[in-house]
Formats: C-alpha cells, sequence, structure tokens
C-alpha cells in the first residue's frame, strides 16, 4: 500500500461551497458532539449527515473509493468528523488505529492558502511527508500512520471531514 492515496472528489465547487454553508448553519443551530478540546477547540465535531445536504452522498462516494484502494468488495462501514481550524491552530501527531479500521481519510472542504499541510509520518524511517490539500479532494491512509496537521497561518477557518472506515458485520 502507498502512503497515501489522493482522489478528488466527484462535487463541483458550488457543491463544495453548499456543503460548508450548511455546516456552518447547522452547527449553529444544533447541538453537535465534540470531543478532544485541545489549543482552545474542539478538533472533533459530530454532526449528523441528514442534516447536511449532500454529506450522505460524499460519504458513499468515499467507501467506494475506499473498496478501490482496499481491493474489496465487502461492505464498508464509516464514521466521520468535522474538524475546523481558524489561525494558529494545529494537531498533533496521532493515529486512527483503535479498533479494526481498514482505512482511515480526510475530504477537504474549505483550504485557504497557509492553513496547515497534512504531514504523514513514516514509522519505518521516521521522514515526514507534507501534503498541501486542496478542496474537494480525499487523501486516504493507513490507519496506523502516525500523522497530525500543521499550523494554520491564513486568516480563514480550514474545514475537512475526517473519517475511518471498516469492515461491517
Amino acid at each position: 500500500m502507498e502512503t497515501y492515496y489522493r482522489k478528488l472528489s466527484s462535487l463541483n465547487e458550488s457543491q463544495i461551497t453548499d456543503l460548508m454553508s450548511y455546516y456552518l448553519s447547522f452547527k449553529a443551530q444544533a447541538e453537535t458532539g465534540h470531543v478532544h478540546f485541545y489549543g482552545g477547540r474542539f478538533e472533533n465535531i459530530y454532526l449528523k449527515a441528514e442534516h447536511i445536504p449532500g454529506l450522505n452522498e460524499l460519504m458513499h462516494e468515499a467507501l467506494n473509493l475506499a473498496a478501490g484502494i482496499l481491493g474489496t468488495d465487502s461492505e464498508l462501514h464509516i464514521s466521520f468528523w468535522f474538524n475546523e481550524m481558524y489561525h494558529g491552530h494545529s494537531t498533533t501527531k496521532h493515529t486512527h488505529d483503535e479498533d479494526d479500521e481498514l482505512l482511515s481519510g480526510v475530504y477537504y472542504v474549505n483550504v485557504p492558502e497557509n492553513s496547515g499541510d497534512l504531514v504523514l509520518s513514516n514509522t519505518e524511517n521516521g521522514e515526514e511527508e507534507r501534503v498541501t490539500p486542496k478542496a474537494g479532494e480525499f487523501i486516504f491512509f493507513k490507519p496506523n500512520l502516525s500523522h497530525r496537521v500543521a499550523m494554520n497561518h491564513s486568516n480563514e477557518m480550514r474545514l475537512s471531514i475526517w473519517m475511518n472506515i471498516w469492515p461491517k458485520n
């Protein structure tokens, strides 16, 4: 398996903008789940897919791409959460291999210039690989691959949707 897989979504620019608008609108109106309070913010924000038009379709697309990467016809399950980062925010190095995840990934909704690279750490040689994301793309990688998000140096919010994929029982 490669270090990571970069895949463009089928969403067009207007649909991506709508996704961000719906997220901001619904997040402001509803109770959300959230965990990992770090650096003055919650890193993981949980909203239900049915409250954000187009999100179910996006997660279905992620599952199809994951099945292709994994080379499986088995049914897969996905969990997801939002991560919004403002100026000065970053995430610390971590993995997503707590259970039986087969693949982890992220979809980028809004990526201002200088809003922080995804930094993947190769556990075999200790080297880091920096990936500068673009709005409208997925990046998938092994759940046990250490990663972090570099500091957002822009004055705008960066919005991404993180996910874990595992076999459906």
